[in-house]
């Protein structure tokens, strides 16, 4: 028969490799039940998207059958709670993060849309806002256009109902403007419309908000950066000087004392070309390692790169963003970042940092 300060001293030898504290110590040992050689109890991971899940789990196993009874029979569930900054949007929106871009053309809103679907198909309530009031581009990605949210009634207030698909609740001003016509907006009317996408929707709970930003540093990025708690924003780049030149003031931008937001990390599209007939064989068009490179500079994460491959925009032009189909070899890419983007935010939540 074992006793439950037994199992938590076990436990206590294992470690979260990204806050540098034991499970016990971090609170992450809830329902621990002993019956006979039984064992159960739960680890509740900071975010469903945790890259290291499966590590976890077997290292408390091993640490259990080491130091406690190489013949007890554990039963452990792996389940998560997300973690949220100590500010906050609201009660209801645990996380926002900001994707951008230095320059537009870059794959910045390939990498919103399908970084959302990723947090999404890890078990995270996730929302997309298209705060790219010039260029909307999240309607197409999602075959919503034409899309009209309606409105509801929520404790007397009238709000927009995010348009739900895949999983994920979206918003558009996409959804709100003829297609066929420019906006013609100056900064003021820009600003208030990107504070209603946030202020005036039903959101409901989410543990991500992901927001497609403009390309560039203009009103928009100022306006959400200084109105709402940003968890984190991740900067997305092509390997080509011209591009990095941008990402950098992009970066720079976050990072001023004014604005504040954490880097979650860098991510580089584009990065380099395999013709299908020789899958072994990458091509560096547009330079290589531009984006690990500016990763360091600034001494933020690099969290990986995305291949130049023609099905990424074919999914996204079909309205069947490349994650969805498992059938693709860039799927896991794209949610491999996911994970990391969700690790990185447990990490500044935890730390503060």
């Amino acid at each position: 028969m074992f006793s439950n300060e037994q199992i938590l001293a076990a436990l206590k030898n294992v470690e979260d490799p990204d806050l540098k504290k034991d499970l016990v110590t971090l609170g992450m040992i809830e329902d621990l039940k002993i019956d006979g050689l039984k064992v159960s109890f739960s680890v509740v991971l900071t975010t469903p998207a945790c890259p290291m899940k499966a590590m976890l789990e077997n290292a408390c196993r091993n640490a259990i059958k080491h130091f406690v009874s190489a013949d007890a029979e554990i039963a452990i569930n792996m389940t998560s709670r997300v973690t949220a900054p100590q500010q906050q949007l609201n009660s209801n929106i645990k996380n926002i993060i900001a994707v951008a871009s230095g320059k537009g053309g870059v794959g910045k809103s390939t990498v919103a849309a399908n970084l959302a679907l990723g947090l999404s198909l890890n078990g995270a309530k996730v929302g997309l806002i298209d705060a790219d009031i010039y260029g909307p581009s999240i309607p197409i990605m999602f075959g919503l256009e034409g899309a009209k949210p309606l409105a509801s009634e929520v404790n007397g207030k009238t709000r927009i109902s995010p348009i739900e698909k895949y999983g994920i609740k979206l918003l558009s001003i996409g959804f709100f403007t003829d297609p066929n016509q420019p906006v013609p907006w100056r900064g003021p009317m820009v600003s208030t419309a990107v504070k209603q996408l946030f202020n005036d929707a039903d959101w409901g709970e989410l543990d991500y908000l992901v927001v497609d930003l403009p390309p560039g540093t203009g009103d928009i990025h100022i306006t959400i950066t200084q109105s709402f708690p940003i968890a984190g924003a991740v900067m997305v780049t092509t390997p080509q000087n011209v591009a990095l030149a941008d990402a950098k003031k992009g970066l720079g931008m976050f990072l001023m004392e004014a604005i504040n937001v954490p880097i979650l990390g860098v991510i580089e599209n584009m990065a380099y070309f395999t013709p299908a007939e020789l899958p072994d064989n990458k091509y560096y068009i547009f330079g290589k390692d531009g984006g690990r490179t500016l990763a360091s500079t600034y001494n933020v994460p690099f969290l990986g790169e995305i291949p130049l491959v023609k099905s990424i925009s074919d999914s996204g032009d079909s309205g069947q963003p490349v994650i969805l189909d498992k059938e693709n070899l860039l799927s896991p890419v794209f949610m491999d970042l996911a994970q990391k983007v969700a690790q990185q935010v447990a990490i500044r939540n935890a730390t503060g940092k």
